[in-house]
């Protein structure tokens, strides 16, 4: 890649893994099958973009804009995007596996997790406010002073969390699930 500019391109196969893309501006730019692992992503701009079968594990995330992405069947285990630039910040993910990653103190209001893989993800101080949580497991994931109001578990499995320390305002759960809200009183539900 030359210029630091990309327009309406579509990048098929690529390795960039642990290579230095930082100071970059993608628009309107379709990846498929393209490795970015360990990759300097710092100060880059992903605006209007989509990602599918990428492998972005582990990605330098430091100040990298994600406006208006999608992200489908991606690996993107222990990314740490609590770095990322706030402003306009904005991703979807369908058939991703984020285990491991943080977005902490995001505010990712309307995102949604369709067929997703969340095990051990910090979501500790997010504002999820109507995300959707779609056929994802949640092992091990954490919340904590995360806003979920109106958000939906009802497909979600085992996500693990204390009402009383998160806004679950009209939140959406199923009735297998509830038990997740109610660990911390060791009662035994049937």
């Amino acid at each position: 890649m030359q210029s630091n500019l990309q327009e309406d391109q579509q990048f098929n196969n690529k390795d960039y893994s642990e290579k230095d893309l930082s100071d970059k501006e993608f628009v309107n730019c379709e990846f498929t099958s393209c490795n970015f692992s360990k990759t300097n992503l710092t100060s880059c701009t992903f605006m209007d973009c989509s990602f599918s079968d990428c492998n972005l594990a582990l990605a330098s995330l430091k100040d990298t804009g994600f406006k208006n992405c999608n992200f489908s069947n991606c690996k993107m285990v222990g990314m740490d995007f609590s770095v990322c630039n706030d402003f306009l910040f904005a991703v979807n993910f369908t058939g991703c596996n984020l285990d491991y990653s943080t977005f902490f103190r995001k505010k990712m209001k309307k995102t949604k997790f369709i067929d997703c893989s969340l095990k051990e993800v910090d979501f500790a101080e997010v504002d999820l406010t109507e995300a959707v949580y779609k056929n994802c497991e949640l092992h091990g994931a954490t919340f904590q002073r995360t806003i979920l109001e109106k958000a939906d578990f009802r497909t979600a499995k085992n996500y693990l969390f204390d009402p009383e320390l998160n806004r679950i305002k009209k939140a959406k759960f199923s009735t297998s699930g509830i038990a997740g809200l109610l660990t911390k009183y060791n009662l035994e539900i049937e």
